[in-house]
């Protein structure tokens, strides 16, 4: 999907936003309060639709307008949305409602039927997207990394300084809603581990298949494969080790000082120039160091963690192997460590696996919430931050030398994506 609306011309309509008359909830849509909030998706491969499922059976949401560059995902999205919408006896989206190409995000936001968005294509067009949307004057959640480089974090943030309270952003940072990731990091902030010396950070992820498309250019090849393409994705560490890094920066209500780091494409296939691995290691304020190990290779899921080492104990949180804290303040959130140690029962009867069983849901409903009752959110400083954390270890890591968070954010890097859109008009 292209930029087609100038940066000149974001600055002014996001000026005249700032001149908007703050609605009472129940005018907000035009209609009484408990209304399902009329959300557009933008990109509908797997991510998208995860959301939308999700955000579908956890909040008050209709689903009335889709977009996308491919006709066979609008097809296949179409269908799995009409059934969501279905079930919550909402009508099928209307064929008018179903835009395809590189200008299909534009005509969706043109709409005055659509409340609010859903931006889940690669992360190549995020920024883009999330500019036309407040524009348009829609609330918006997009997904991370916020951009795969540094101009598009800071224009992100100028995105998020005009918003002056009258529109919701949200970044796809979920963790941050799930329970027990909540409950650890309120206990390490009050103390309970003391003072925290070091943290260990990782995310073993299987690697990304290669959808093998018949008589399509270069360009769609490589979009369908975005993954496996640094200016298209970011890369691993923007795709996934970010998770980890925000969790971080969250739990330790600061990001890095600088970054020193080691990387490479070893054991991936011989297409795209994506890593297969990262290691890299952060110095926080408070001399805090911070490990982070992040790959993205080979056909089995590993372990994610987030370990906190203090001088009273250390916390501990794993997406699959528990949440908890040993020391001198113990805590456990319930997370089952090992299958094992749960019965069919006991999981019938509320014992978790999976420490992010409520993040998704949480997360969803705290964005729907936001717009119903007016109390907008604006997550556009912390998903640049994170992001901009991940670009810091990305590029001290290609260099293999050390690089500091100003040298990184003053840089104005941006990654080409070098891609012929036009090709996708209809």
């Amino acid at each position: 999907m292209t930029k087609t609306i100038e940066r000149r011309s974001f600055l002014k309509t996001a000026a005249t936003l700032g001149a908007v008359t703050i609605l009472k909830p129940d005018m907000v849509f035009g209609s009484r309060v408990n209304s399902a909030i009329r959300v557009g998706v933008i990109g509908c491969g797997n991510r998208g639709t995860a959301v939308i499922t999700s955000m579908s059976q956890n909040t008050n949401t209709n689903i009335i307008a889709i977009a996308d560059l491919f006709e066979d995902k609008l097809q296949t999205a179409e269908n799995t949305f009409n059934q969501l919408n279905t079930a919550k006896n909402f009508p099928a989206i209307k064929k008018s409602n179903i835009y395809k190409g590189s200008k299909a995000y534009l005509r969706l936001l043109e709409s005055k039927d659509v409340d609010a968005v859903l931006i889940s294509t690669p992360a190549y067009a995020h920024v883009d997207i999330l500019e036309a949307a407040v524009n348009a004057g829609k609330h918006a959640y997009c997904e991370k990394p916020i951009a795969p480089d540094v101009d598009g974090c800071r224009r992100a943030e100028e995105i998020g300084e005009k918003l002056n309270g009258k529109l919701s952003m949200a970044i796809g940072f979920q963790i941050r809603y799930a329970t027990p990731y909540v409950e650890m990091v309120k206990r390490i902030q009050r103390g309970d581990i003391g003072d925290v010396i070091t943290a260990q950070l990782y995310y073993f992820s299987s690697g990304a298949e290669i959808h093998e498309v018949k008589n399509v250019s270069w360009d769609e090849m490589r979009i369908r494969n975005h993954y496996h393409f640094r200016a298209l994705s970011g890369d691993i560490i923007l795709d996934q080790g970010i998770h980890m890094l925000d969790v971080c920066n969250w739990t330790l209500n600061s990001r890095p000082i600088h970054a020193i780091g080691n990387g490479g494409a070893k054991g991936g296939p011989d297409f795209g120039d994506a890593f297969t691995n990262f290691q890299v290691l952060y110095k926080y304020p408070n001399d805090i160091n911070v490990s982070l190990h992040s790959t993205k290779q080979g056909g089995y899921f590993g372990d994610v963690c987030a370990k906190f080492i203090g001088t009273k104990g250390y916390a501990e949180a794993h997406y699959s192997g528990g949440v908890f804290i040993k020391g001198d303040n113990p805590w456990d959130s319930g997370i089952a460590k090992t299958e094992s140690e749960v019965t069919a029962q006991q999981q019938a009867s509320g014992v978790f696996l999976s420490s992010l069983y409520d993040s998704d849901a949480n997360k969803e409903k705290a964005f729907i919430d936001s717009i119903v009752s007016g109390n907008y959110l604006n997550q556009a400083k912390l998903g640049a931050t994170s992001t901009l954390t991940a670009i810091l270890g990305r590029e001290a890591a290609t260099a293999r030398q050390q690089m500091t968070w100003d040298e990184i954010y003053f840089s104005n890097q941006r990654l080409d994506p070098k891609l012929n859109l036009s090709q996708f008009e209809v």
